[in-house]
């Protein structure tokens, strides 16, 4: 009898509702779906609650990052409740995990497209280029590259 008893674990995700945080939340429950139907094993399941950000930083406070600028804030309030932050989408290369042992950046980094940039400018013989950015240290962050 206690073989067929599953665990919940509940698992907080920040999602501005727009369609493309729509398609990202059905992709993560395709993934919950797969894992465990090849998995049945596991006693555990992730039971997904989500909360619209509506793109503010003190709502994303309550729900969890969802771009760099709340990640900043929100990395320094998991910080001091020593909570694990798990971004999908803040991409400044300043928010590197390495120094930040409560927060985990799982999209990729701004710099990763930079040889996409740089392939169209060279497919398109293109000789100038001008780069536009938000003028802030998460917009700088690509400049480096």
């Amino acid at each position: 009898m206690a073989r067929n008893v599953v665990i919940p674990i509940n698992v907080g995700v920040l999602d501005n509702y727009t369609w493309v945080g729509k398609l990202g939340l059905s992709c993560i429950n395709m993934a919950l779906s797969d894992f465990y139907a090849y998995e049945d094993y596991f006693k555990t399941r992730l039971v997904l609650q989500t909360r619209d950000s509506t793109s503010g930083v003190v709502e994303a406070a309550a729900a969890g990052p969802e771009n760099s600028t709340q990640a900043n804030f929100m990395i320094d309030l998991g910080a001091k409740a020593q909570v694990p932050i798990i971004s999908f989408s803040a991409t400044s290369p300043s928010l590197t995990s390495s120094r930040r042992p409560y927060f985990f950046r799982i999209a990729q980094s701004d710099s990763s497209q930079v040889k996409a940039i740089s392939a169209i400018v060279q497919a398109s013989a293109w000789r100038e280029v001008v780069l536009i950015y938000i003028d802030n240290e998460y917009g700088e962050g690509i400049i480096p590259f």
